[in-house]
């Protein structure tokens, strides 16, 4: 509960050198400096400590969009398939989750066919009724790694893919023939379009 209010209490703390004048465009501007300077330490971390089956890097100039590739847990479903993601970063992070979509397309149990993803890190911390477990000492890294495990572990409590949910309880064959009929590889998908 402490680094709870210690986060909201920092995430609301006008930045250093603000005085209470400052107005809503500079005050912006300095969260955005933080969060890009935040980003490009993350990058640096994922750069000279890499994790075998995940990368990430910004999508161009925009340090707040990120496209990412994670390899499939071995020993799943979605062993020997690759997967790319993309994660948006608010003008808040780390105070709050980046918002992460799956963009090659996947069967889930917690996966949309949007590529939405239901998973507890990414909904925000807090005290409301819907509370997630977002801390801001997680990263991308942290963020990659949670998902990666998700397509092995799925939470069948709180599915986005009632069906998917199902068949991973039930027919784990019929499971795997659905998530190879929906899965294309990163290749394939750039010949589809």
């Amino acid at each position: 509960m402490a680094s709870r209010l210690h986060t909201m209490s920092a995430a609301s703390a006008p930045a250093v050198g603000q005085g209470a004048k400052s107005t809503s465009g500079s005050a912006n501007a300095a969260a955005n400096g933080n969060v890009v300077k935040r980003l490009q330490s993350e990058l640096m971390t994922l750069m000279t400590q890499p994790t075998t089956g995940i990368s990430a890097f910004p999508s161009g100039s925009d340090m707040t969009h990120w496209n990412a590739t994670l390899q499939g847990p071995t020993e799943t479903p979605y062993a020997d398939k690759t997967f790319k993601l993309t994660l948006a970063y608010p003008s808040n992070y780390p105070y709050a989750p980046p918002e992460v979509l799956f963009k090659t397309p996947i069967y889930h149990p917690n996966v949309d066919f949007s590529g939405r993803i239901c998973l507890d890190i990414l909904k925000p911390g807090g005290s409301g009724k819907e509370e997630g477990a977002w801390s801001a000492v997680m990263n991308t890294q942290t963020v990659l790694l949670s998902i990666q495990s998700l397509l092995g572990e799925p939470n069948n409590a709180s599915p986005l893919n009632g069906e998917a949910a199902l068949l991973w309880d039930s027919d784990q064959a019929e499971f795997r023939r659905k998530v190879d009929a929906r899965h294309l590889e990163p290749a394939e998908m750039e010949e589809a379009s």
